[in-house]
């Protein structure tokens, strides 16, 4: 058997009473039940990045100061693929989400990034930017995405993290089927196409 995936769940929000750890906890249970997957969340309340400010791009130098930048970009650097869980700030994606992007760029390339949303339309807004920020970190986001709806929303609002899957039930059933397999699914087939080409590449 191949060595897992080593999926990163990032929770992209580090407000006070933040929504996003029961997605983020829901989804790192789920990837926990497949034997290909080595789940890992990585909250971005534990990586007090300051502002970007250096003179150079990482696209184009490897940033060594201040300390924790090498450290997260290290961190980065041992995934095969990303989940990114987003909420949604006035039609956008959170500030720290977009300076935790920016710090890092070669740790990013060539690996799969899905997307989880919460917020008006289901975080519809941000992940549409946030796809055209991936893409010029030549990361590759995945067709599918959660976008959790209303009611789902409002159910888990007052809960607490993890919060009960069944809670989650409603994105699992209907006329779309299983979104949350699907994305799944769609993750991890190219995380391991991805890694394997990855591995091909002088």
């Amino acid at each position: 058997m191949s060595t897992p995936l080593k999926i990163q769940v990032i929770l992209g929000s580090t407000r006070q009473n933040r929504f996003g750890d029961k997605p983020a906890h829901y989804l790192l249970d789920e990837l926990g039940k497949r034997a290909d997957v080595a789940p890992e969340l990585v909250d971005l309340r534990d990586w007090p990045l300051p502002f970007f400010d250096h003179p150079m791009s990482p696209m184009r130098t490897k940033i060594t100061e201040p300390a924790i930048v090498p450290k997260w970009a290290a961190k980065v650097g041992e995934a095969d693929g990303y989940i990114i869980i987003s909420p949604e700030y006035n039609h956008g994606y959170s500030a720290v989400l977009k300076n935790a992007l920016d710090w890092v760029y070669a740790e990013w390339r060539k690996k799969p990034v899905g997307f989880v949303g919460y917020g008006g339309t289901g975080g519809a807004r941000a992940i549409e930017q946030l796809r055209q920020v991936v893409i010029e970190l030549d990361m590759v986001p995945i067709r599918e995405a959660i976008h959790l709806p209303i009611d789902v929303y409002l159910s888990l609002m007052k809960e607490t993290a993890p919060a009960a899957p069944e809670l989650f039930k409603p994105l699992r059933e209907g006329m779309f089927g299983d979104r949350v397999a699907q994305f799944l699914d769609g993750l991890t087939k190219a995380a391991h196409l991805m890694r394997g080409a990855r591995l091909e590449s002088p």
